[in-house]
């Protein structure tokens, strides 16, 4: 929040307390001149809170839930991105860990392509709008999913379709409210409740967000139809890419299975590149550019 450091009386104080302090005769001004320089430095400071106190009104104007949730989707994509990320899938018996690349055009595109293991490469993923397709190499196949699959486990991992796709679903299906506003170390920190629309092609019964001022996502919350808790997502690691603080890493766990869970970290993120435009079509997502 931008907040003006000199009052207006201090102000005039200094300017004045300046003025008889000054050696008329060795600066060689007349005192007409100096009085004038004088009102013209108070004039000056008079401007520059006037110009700051606009620019604190404008700081103070909170944001509606809509607008935040807005920030935090365009918080990890930009107008477009390119990152590499890391996924490990947990549990009790057994541990995974594979690599995969994600390119994203604004809210709606992205493409998500397995670089590793060799058994995973090649496995991708395609979002189009509100259309998502996927391929599996092996089979050399392209299946498209309906938007009712789109919140089903992707990849044998904890995360669905729509979360690895960052989908805005949560603009377009849902009714934001803010529900609450907490102050803490790390600044204001934002809940925000979420309700399925009426006839949203969504299987949840409510989402709740918590972010921060700097629109970095703390958790998400999904909720069944009967408001009991399934699975969350929380951030655990903070870092800069590219010039934008972004969750390095985070985890995303099933409320009946301790013992179960799925991470995601981030290893290189660039925003606002060149994507060329083929790089969403059913073409790339063969992984043929």
């Amino acid at each position: 929040m931008l907040r003006a450091r000199w009052h207006l009386p201090a102000i005039l104080r200094v300017v004045y307390a300046t003025y008889h302090k000054l050696d008329v005769q060795n600066l060689g001004y007349c005192r007409v001149e100096l009085e004038f320089l004088v009102r013209r430095l108070a004039t000056v400071a008079i401007l520059a809170l006037a110009i700051s106190g606009v620019l604190q009104a404008n700081s103070d104007v909170e944001l509606t839930a809509d607008e935040l949730m807005a920030k935090v989707l365009d918080q990890t994509r930009g107008l477009s991105s390119y990152s590499e990320l890391t996924m490990t899938i947990n549990r009790p018996d057994w541990k995974r860990t594979s690599s995969f690349s994600v390119w994203t055009r604004g809210r709606e595109d992205a493409l998500i392509r397995f670089t590793a293991p060799a058994r995973d490469a090649g496995f991708s993923t395609l979002k189009k709008g509100e259309r998502m397709w996927t391929y599996s190499p092996k089979i050399q196949r392209t299946v498209r999913l309906p938007k009712s699959m789109m919140s089903q486990d992707w990849a044998g991992s904890d995360f669905s379709y729509n979360d690895l796709a960052r989908s805005d679903d949560l603009l377009n299906e849902y009714t934001l409210r803010l529900a609450n506003v907490d102050q803490s170390d790390d600044g204001t920190i934002y809940t925000i409740e979420a309700i399925p629309k009426e006839n949203a092609p969504v299987v949840w019964g409510k989402e709740v967000v918590v972010l921060r001022d700097d629109f970095v996502l703390l958790r998400h919350s999904y909720y069944d139809q009967e408001m009991v808790l399934v699975k969350w997502l929380e951030t655990l690691e903070i870092d800069e890419f590219d010039g934008r603080t972004i969750p390095k890493r985070m985890r995303i766990r099933k409320s009946e299975e301790e013992d179960s869970w799925t991470e995601v970290s981030y290893e290189k993120a660039d925003f606002d590149i060149e994507i060329d435009e083929s790089m969403f079509t059913l073409f790339a997502l063969r992984g043929s550019e």
